[in-house]
């Protein structure tokens, strides 16, 4: 999944970037307000972790503007401003979630997870097709109940076409869910992992749709298969 963040402090940024990477998140990270502005009229973001206490263009100008565009994108906020009336304050221009600093990094990889959830109609901690169970919360995957390991990526990619089921998305919408800024994107990676879930996860979970995108369909498993 990829998150954009926003957040001028340096030391803290580069810690929940490295943190949010190392839990399978793709991220890229501005820091200040007018940068983010500019990140999301160009990219597309599965959630937004936002600082208030911008430079450019403050975190609550920035969730107004977000939200009069019509962005549902989920936003968590994350700052030092702990009153009730700044909470309320950002709640009320748009955030989804509040976290004070000083912060867990585990603490936040749950909110964002939750987000995730309630953002794709979710309300199980588990994601269940089939014979196929996915938790985001502890990266595991299991298939008739027995363990499959997969990589960050792989991991990442069903989790995306899981929370999305029936829903066909393009090679370039699941790049972008997989690769943050500055990582290199190879022209075949999106179906080289689809390739390698396959083979751990069933040859008939994943459909192609030539041309278009791929999918996992919602009843039942995907049948006819278009080769790739």
């Amino acid at each position: 999944m990829r998150v954009l963040l926003v957040e001028d402090d340096a030391l803290l940024g580069d810690g929940v970037k490295a943190g949010l990477k190392q839990a399978g998140f793709a991220v890229d990270w501005t820091h200040d307000g007018q940068a983010a502005k500019l990140a999301l009229e160009t990219e597309e973001y599965a959630l937004i972790v936002l600082d208030l206490g911008l430079p450019k263009l403050s975190g609550t100008e920035l969730l107004k503007w977000l939200r009069a565009s019509h962005s549902k994108v989920p936003v968590l906020v994350l700052t030092a401003r702990d009153t009730v009336a700044d909470r309320v304050a950002g709640l009320n221009a748009g955030a989804d979630d509040y976290l004070i600093k000083p912060f867990d990094l585990d603490e936040l990889i749950a909110r964002l997870n939750a987000l995730l959830r309630r953002s794709a109609g979710q309300v199980t901690l588990t994601l269940q097709h089939g014979d196929i169970e996915l938790t985001p919360s502890t990266h595991h995957v299991s298939k008739n109940g027995q363990t499959v390991e997969l990589s960050a990526r792989e991991f990442t990619l069903l989790h995306e076409l899981l929370l999305h089921v029936g829903r066909v998305q393009s090679r370039e919408q699941l790049e972008q869910q997989l690769y943050g800024w500055g990582e290199e994107v190879e022209s075949n990676s999106v179906e080289v992992h689809i390739h390698h879930l396959r083979k751990k996860l069933g040859t008939e979970l994943i459909r192609t749709l030539r041309g278009v995108g791929y999918v996992i369909d919602k009843d039942g498993y995907s049948k006819p298969l278009s080769k790739s």
